[in-house]
């Protein structure tokens, strides 16, 4: 068996990345290949797992925020995976029975990584709520895409939403979750139209700095009265990153 390069093997302590693997003949070394195999286990159990909405109103309730839950035209996981289309659709009747929230919409949707948002999103949204003293439940859809939000949010009679989703699982990725912040949402808005907060998880985008930058975004949209391709990310960068 082979060992890489010594400046191979530092390269590691950098990134999660799959580099300086080494090699056993024409193939991987045994660890690396049952690593990979594990990996990409986890990725398939995050896109095809059920978010527990039960769990996750606990947690949200945990931190003095209420929640209430809605379904998208998906039955059930199959469908929301073969169907994209009604994964962007609520099921019927179930905008009737949305209050009216006039500020901005907080939606959490499973996305392709309930496990992402089962980890995360509570506590990115402990930090973001109170902060804005948003009233009114968060929304939580099962088998939901990003597009959701904008069926949701008009429904609400929301300014804005914000969903809160999985993103699709890598093979060291698996909780990844995203933020989609949209101006006045309504059903036929394109993804041009939206702001991403992309890879937040311990190893990725930690809470408290998605928490700063999704706080600043939406001072910033407040203030533009937009969202998309014209709201550029000028965050200042902490003094300490500076340094």
């Amino acid at each position: 068996m082979s060992t890489p390069p010594t400046l191979w093997r530092d390269l590691r302590r950098f990134t999660p990345a799959r580099v300086a693997l080494g090699r056993a003949g024409n193939g991987l070394p045994t660890a690396a290949h049952l690593e990979f195999q594990a990996a990409h286990a986890a990725a398939r159990d995050a896109v095809h797992a059920e978010l527990n909405t039960a769990q996750l109103a606990a947690d949200l309730a945990a931190a003095d925020l209420p929640s209430q839950v809605v379904h998208s035209a998906c039955p059930d996981r199959r469908t929301y995976l073969l169907r994209p289309d009604l994964g962007r659709r609520l099921a019927e009747g179930q905008a009737a029975h949305l209050p009216k929230l006039p500020g901005i919409a907080f939606v959490v949707a499973d996305g392709l990584s309930a496990t992402a948002v089962q980890r995360h999103a509570a506590p990115l949204l402990a930090q973001v709520m109170p902060a804005l003293a948003e009233p009114g439940p968060v929304i939580i859809a099962r088998q939901g895409r990003v597009a959701l939000g904008d069926e949701i949010g008009a429904a609400l009679g929301a300014q804005a939403v914000a969903v809160l989703i999985g993103e699709r699982p890598g093979l060291s990725t698996p909780d990844s979750l995203g933020v989609y912040l949209t101006w006045q949402p309504r059903p036929g808005r394109t993804d041009a139209e939206r702001n991403c907060i992309s890879n937040i998880r311990p190893e990725g985008l930690p809470i408290p700095d998605a928490a700063a930058k999704l706080l600043w975004l939406i001072a910033a949209m407040r203030r533009l009265r937009l969202t998309g391709v014209a709201l550029k990310d000028e965050q200042p960068m902490p003094v300490a990153v500076l340094r």
